[in-house]
């Protein structure tokens, strides 16, 4: 039996309110979104572990998650399709909503200021990350790539499960031992300036430079700075850097950088 992907990290719950828009509101310059429809969907941690489930994995999710109705949410949405080995969140559920009209995003309400503070984790947790095949540390900032518990466990397991790292700048420095750092374009820009390094510009050379510094920087062989439609640049160490193509995109494109590190 082949041991489960393990993806750790922070959870979002996502909703998109979807309408149309035909005028503006009489008592203000802003458009009146009009049939508006909700879509909810776990984003964070949670969307990379469920492209992951859909691509066939057996899929193992850790994560903090808090006991209110957003949290119970994405709880009852993820279960359907994976694994959940949650310990407790401070605070209340990270909540982004989105107000869309035409394809395009009206104004966005952020909610939700919870953080994964040092504690107990529990058997289940303790359990999964070290039954692990393979791990995919998806970092957003909000305290489950830093808990102590966590990154020691992460530091715990064998050579033969491979650690990906999908980092984000108010996020935490890898542990020892990841064999893939997969940032953004962006990411890869203010993880680069934030640890020291003067690289100015942006396209391939920039990205490679910047690809570089962050390897050497936290001793990972591999790291892939992912530049949307251009697809990843690879940067191992072993001279130019590879491109590797991105197929284009089918609908929303929204966790395709998700999609990436889980498929690493």
């Amino acid at each position: 039996m082949t041991a489960p992907l393990v993806v750790v990290g922070d959870v979002l719950l996502d909703i998109d309110i979807v309408g149309t828009s035909s005028r503006l509101c009489p008592d203000a310059p802003v458009p009146v979104v009009e049939q508006a429809e909700e879509r909810p969907r776990p984003g964070g941690a949670g969307l990379a572990a469920l492209l992951a489930a859909a691509a066939g994995r057996e899929v193992v999710l850790v994560t903090a998650l808090a006991d209110d109705e957003p949290g119970r949410r994405l709880r009852a949405m993820l279960e359907k399709h994976l694994e959940v080995a949650a310990f407790h969140l401070h605070g209340r559920t990270p909540c982004k909503l989105r107000i869309r009209s035409g394809g395009q995003s009206v104004a966005r309400l952020d909610a939700g200021e919870g953080q994964a503070l040092d504690g107990p984790v529990g058997p289940r947790v303790t359990d999964a990350i070290a039954g692990a095949g393979a791990v995919l540390v998806s970092d957003y900032g909000r305290g489950v790539a830093r808990h102590r518990a966590v990154r020691s466990l992460l530091g715990e397991l064998p050579a033969s499960a491979p650690v990906v790292w999908d980092p984000h700048p108010r996020g935490e420095p890898p542990v020892p031992g990841v064999r893939l750092l997969t940032p953004n374009e962006q990411e890869a820009a203010r993880l680069a300036a934030a640890g020291g390094a003067d690289i100015s510009g942006f396209g391939l050379s920039a990205a490679g430079r910047r690809g570089r510094h962050l390897g050497r920087a936290w001793g990972i062989d591999g790291v892939a700075v992912t530049l949307g439609a251009e697809g990843a640049l690879l940067c191992d160490g072993s001279g130019a850097p590879f491109l590797a193509p991105a197929e284009p995109a089918r609908g929303d494109s929204c966790g395709a950088g998700d999609g990436f590190a889980a498929a690493a």
